[in-house]
């Protein structure tokens, strides 16, 4: 009897332990980090491009698709690769005048052309990028400027709105543009000139007519996309009234990403690290009852509080400030974008500055950093599932760039059937523009659909554009920063584990 029964305890463990295996929920895997500069949509270094209305030169797509190919910049010590194109429209035609209906078509095929060559843009308007000297007491900004008065401005938003809605999916984001040179909001000969060649401040009506043209701008866009304004007052006056002052609160974690005015609005700093207020970025413009101040410490607090929910980028535009725009330790350029959270930079101005960065050892990580760089660092997945059953999928990610993504896009978990190649899409409930810098932990069971055969499936993790016009497009996924993850053909990141359907 006690044979017989070591026997039978030997059956049980043995049936038991075969058991157990096959009901081993998790398998652990740890990723190795990519130290690639890896091209990324919706940031990183930009390209830019200016389109004349007066000499309309279409974009070439095969000088768009170039450009995520690494490429040395003009004057410059480094090369980049980039997924971002800015197009400055100067309307230099129509400043009295409707938008021509052969404008509008060439600039839906510019949006075509980008969207075949696989990138996107950051689109500006204005109506003059020149300046001029004179006798005026600002030397060589002198007007008239020649930008458009706001009737003018307000038709033309008019008439590009469908345009601009149509062509969302490719547009990473707008810059305000249409006042003063440049679309700087500047000099400007109908909204206001705060030079000392006139009256040296905003007048309470100069920030009623800017910010009309800011909402028009935010209502002809999509609720999908942000506007980047130059300097951070406009935004608080927009936001809270035309006497708001400068210590005024920026964006709170549960306002961001709620589509209202407030949370669309992000920044451009055309002149990044040139100067203590950085050419007057910083500035209190005042308004009719108060003077025109510095306002650096305030807003710049206010900008560094906002901005970690909204687009920033920009370009560097005056080397006069080094050391200070140089890398550390001497410099302080990576603390800056870090505190700012900055997703892009012109890859060809100034490169004065951005050539330091290169001398100063920096450039490189600044490369690899600017908007998101997600690293992969490990990953719980069961190897073994029921039909109709759940996955309880634990990944472990860091955001080591300057920002999160800036815009939606869905966070999906793929299975691939290893016998005929059908994929099997599940949805994992989380909102990427939330993936600060730092850890982001996502701890979810996903339900397994009905109809999923029995089989073995390679899983991935899948983080496309939201569009649907390109959303199965791989230039328009996201690249985890890892070793041999990156699924090039799919636009995939490999989770290297087969879960096998049962």
């Amino acid at each position: 009897m006690k044979s017989f029964s070591v026997v039978l305890a030997l059956l049980w463990l043995a049936i038991a332990g075969k058991n157990a295996f096959a009901m081993r929920p998790d398998t652990v895997i740890t990723y190795h980090e990519s130290s690639d500069d890896i091209m990324n949509p919706e940031r990183g270094f930009y390209r830019p491009h200016n389109i004349f209305a007066s000499n309309y030169i279409p974009l070439s797509e095969s000088t768009l698709a170039g450009y995520r190919n690494r490429q040395k910049v003009e004057k410059a010590l480094y090369a980049v690769s980039s997924s971002l194109i800015y197009v400055e429209y100067v309307l230099d035609t129509f400043t009295r005048t409707p938008i021509s209906d052969t404008f509008l078509k060439k600039l839906n095929a510019d949006c075509a052309t980008a969207r075949k060559a696989g990138v996107k843009l950051i689109i500006r308007f204005c109506y003059v990028n020149k300046t001029h000297g004179g006798s005026c007491p600002g030397g060589a900004f002198c007007p008239p400027y020649g930008d458009a008065p706001k009737s003018i401005v307000l038709k033309h938003i008019s008439q590009l709105k469908p345009y601009l809605r149509q062509n969302a999916d490719i547009i990473a984001c707008m810059q305000f543009g249409f006042i003063g040179v440049w679309g700087e909001n500047y000099y400007t000969d109908f909204f206001g000139n705060a030079s000392d060649s006139a009256q040296g401040r905003l007048l309470d009506t100069n920030w009623r007519d800017r910010i009309e043209v800011l909402k028009a701008l935010l209502n002809a866009l999509p609720k999908s996309r942000m506007i980047q304004v130059r300097i951070p007052q406009l935004k608080q006056r927009a936001v809270y009234g035309i006497n708001a002052p400068v210590e005024s609160a920026g964006l709170t974690l549960a306002e961001a990403f709620n589509g209202s005015d407030k949370a669309r609005i992000g920044f451009h700093n055309d002149c990044f690290m040139s100067s203590p207020n950085d050419q007057g970025t910083y500035m209190d413009y005042g308004n009719s009852s108060t003077p025109q101040k510095d306002a650096t410490p305030a807003l710049r607090k206010f900008e560094m509080a906002d901005s970690k929910f909204t687009v920033v980028g920009g370009e560097t535009c005056d080397d006069m400030f080094s050391p200070e725009n140089d890398c550390g330790p001497t410099g302080r350029v990576q603390q800056e974008l870090a505190a700012f959270h900055y997703s892009f930079l012109n890859a060809g101005y100034n490169t004065e500055v951005n050539n330091d960065w290169v001398t100063g050892g920096c450039m490189d990580e600044i490369k690899q950093k600017l908007g998101y760089r997600l690293v992969l660092r490990k990953a719980s997945i069961p190897t073994r599932v029921q039909k109709g059953g759940v996955i309880d999928v634990a990944l472990n990610i860091e955001n080591v760039g300057y920002a999160s993504p800036y815009n939606a896009r869905p966070v999906q978990l793929i299975l691939k059937n290893r016998a005929n190649g059908k994929v099997v899409v599940l949805l994992l409930k989380t909102d990427i523009r939330r993936w600060f810098t730092g850890a982001v932990n996502l701890h979810q069971k996903l339900a397994l659909p009905a109809d999923v055969k029995a089989g073995v499936y390679d899983l991935y993790l899948n983080l496309p554009d939201a569009a649907a016009t390109i959303s199965s497009r791989p230039e328009y996924s996201i690249q985890l920063a890892n070793q041999d993850l990156w699924e090039a053909s799919t636009g995939y990141n490999k989770l290297k584990v087969a879960l096998q359907v049962k």
